[in-house]
């Protein structure tokens, strides 16, 4: 699986459909209709919408 932000293969699975990317340390969640939702990890661990 590639990140859909950054296209590195250094992604890790952390819940249901939820994936991080080590490379541009992106999380992201895909929708049943293969569109992904990206979010910024904060430095107190919130996601925000990126």
């Amino acid at each position: 699986m590639k990140c859909p932000a950054c296209g590195s293969r250094a992604v890790g699975k952390v819940g249901a459909d939820q994936y991080y990317c080590w490379d541009c340390f992106v999380e992201y969640q895909y929708y049943g209709n293969n569109q992904a939702k990206l979010y910024m990890v904060e430095e107190d661990g919130s996601l925000v919408e990126y």
